[in-house]
């Protein structure tokens, strides 16, 4: 395994894991309000952001949060394109290893990516959509 391909295989798991946490606030800024006001539960929604005040920032800045967030998953996701082919070692526990870690990284990106278009649905399309 080259110098390169090391730096991938460390880079594939850490840049996945953070498109989920990324995914992860712009859910919280824009889908969780949407949702809790969908339902009627403002006074939960008044709640939340009192005890978590960040989350109006985030809601604010919305194009922003859902532009950075983007840009790391479209970088985490070419990381993870190129890294498909990468060789494993060839010791057999090391390789199962490279393998299970591959595959987790996959669904944890897949599952980013439907979160943030979760989250893009609610802070920009669902207010044109059902209001």
């Amino acid at each position: 395994m080259n110098k390169q391909q090391k730096n991938y295989s460390l880079q594939q798991p850490i840049l996945s894991t953070l498109s989920l946490f990324t995914s992860l606030g712009t859910l919280m800024c824009c889908a969780l309000p949407a949702l809790l006001v969908t339902i009627g539960a403002g006074a939960t929604l008044a709640g939340l952001v009192s005890s978590a005040p960040w989350l109006v920032t985030l809601s604010k800045y919305k194009v922003w949060t859902f532009g950075i967030s983007g840009i790391m998953m479209l970088i985490a996701g070419t990381l993870l394109w190129r890294s498909r082919n990468a060789p494993c070692p060839t010791d057999p526990i090391q390789a199962k290893s490279c393998q299970n870690l591959r595959q987790f990284s996959t669904w944890v990106y897949w599952i980013s990516v439907l979160i943030w278009f979760i989250g893009f649905f609610f802070a920009f399309l669902a207010v044109h959509i059902f209001y």
